[in-house]
């Protein structure tokens, strides 16, 4: 008997800092449902508007079974497509569908997707200061919970300690240095390698912050100092500047959090310009495309790091652990630390252990919400205030 959609609902939750948007899919089966992932905390509203005007009312009643069919099929039922707002949308019900047909088969996600190659997936969690040697503390702390991967930042994304001049009338926004930024970087990851040796592994995010020619630069400087990433050195605009970057120095890359279209990553995959993909999963439309991304660039035999902050939704972190148990050409996983009471909100949320993410091996997703519970919390509207970033002249910058 052939199993349908009868509902889609649409949970909006706000439990910690990030507006989450957690996709419900219930079928014509009793007691059946699958959860998905369509977090844009920034435009929650609208993902929300796509899902019930219009993706919604597209999906009732099709086969669960479909899901590439139906993947395939709602990428262009609006025309136009690869846009985040839609993409999101779309990967609501491509992950409640991919939980769904797990339920019915009685296996965990990555058995569907061709089984384990790892019992567990090696994430790396953030440290944030003031200043080197707070930053130093906050190593240390981490490295003491078993955590042995470490994105090292300092005073915010763009380094916003800096005292720079304004011109008269400037404006209000979340102003940063770039030149400023990347001295300040420098001595701070300097200061990291030579205070903890090799035995961590050091990460950066420079969050599209600097010029391409001084990204380039910047990249050249801290080759000495070994990182495991470097992140969003350039941005989605300026993908030509890898070609550069790539023949100058040999600082490993990662790239893709921004990213909604194939055209973005296909030519740094196949170009071998990157050694790390990203892509926020919900982002790009879900399992489905993230599947076949990841099987194309180990081809290329460039790595998996999906995008992995508090905005991404414990679905969609359960969503990346299944893909980081069966690619087998993982490299890491961005790891938030949700506080408790995200874990009591979303039972089978994965748990990390000594610097390892592992599943439950429930079926599907392994994952959960507690509705009431859920909605005790709702979504709050803000202006966001860290993305109306600005040069020192008040000039708009990228975030």
């Amino acid at each position: 008997m052939t199993v349908t959609i009868t509902d889609v609902q649409t949970i909006l939750t706000q439990p910690d800092n990030s507006r989450l948007i957690i996709v419900k899919v219930t079928t014509s089966e009793p007691g059946l449902y699958g959860l998905g992932c369509a977090t844009f905390t920034q435009r929650f509203h609208a993902v929300h508007a796509a899902i019930e005007k219009h993706i919604k009312p597209f999906v009732l009643g099709r086969d669960v079974s479909r899901i590439e069919a139906i993947w395939q099929m709602a990428m262009v039922h609006g025309y136009w497509r690869n846009g985040p707002v839609l993409n999101n949308a779309i990967s609501g019900i491509d992950m409640a569908l991919w939980d769904i047909k797990g339920k019915q088969a009685g296996m965990p996600l990555y058995q569907l997707l061709g089984g384990k190659c790892r019992e567990g997936a090696a994430v790396y969690v953030h440290t944030d200061g003031r200043d080197p040697q707070e930053v130093e503390d906050r190593v240390r702390q981490v490295m003491a919970e078993g955590y042995r991967f470490i994105r090292v930042q300092m005073g915010g994304y763009g380094g916003q300690g800096a005292a720079m001049v304004k011109p008269e009338g400037a404006p209000d926004g979340a102003y940063f240095d770039p030149r400023d930024y990347a001295r300040s970087m420098l001595k701070m990851i300097e200061h990291m390698r030579i205070t903890f040796g090799e035995e961590v592994e050091l990460l950066h995010d420079v969050h599209e912050r600097l010029h391409p020619i001084h990204a380039i630069q910047f990249a050249k400087d801290v080759e000495p100092f070994k990182l495991f990433f470097l992140e969003d050195i350039l941005a989605p605009e300026d993908i030509k500047w890898f070609e550069q970057l790539r023949r100058q120095c040999s600082t490993p890359i990662a790239m893709g959090e921004l990213f909604n279209h194939p055209r973005e990553w296909q030519p740094l995959i196949s170009g071998r310009l990157i050694d790390f993909i990203r892509m926020h999963v919900s982002q790009m439309g879900g399992i489905t495309p993230a599947r076949n991304v990841a099987a194309f660039a180990n081809m290329y035999n460039i790595r998996t790091a999906w995008h992995g902050p508090g905005d991404t939704s414990p679905v969609g972190h359960a969503a990346n652990l299944h893909l980081d148990l069966w690619a087998p050409s993982f490299g890491i996983q961005e790891w938030c630390r949700f506080p408790e009471l995200v874990y009591e909100m979303f039972p089978g949320l994965p748990e990390v252990r000594d610097g390892y993410m592992y599943p439950n091996d429930q079926p599907g997703l392994g994952i959960d919400i507690d509705e009431r519970l859920a909605a005790k919390y709702p979504c709050q509207d803000a202006v966001e205030w860290w993305t109306q970033a600005r040069l020192p002249d008040g000039s708009p910058a990228r975030p």
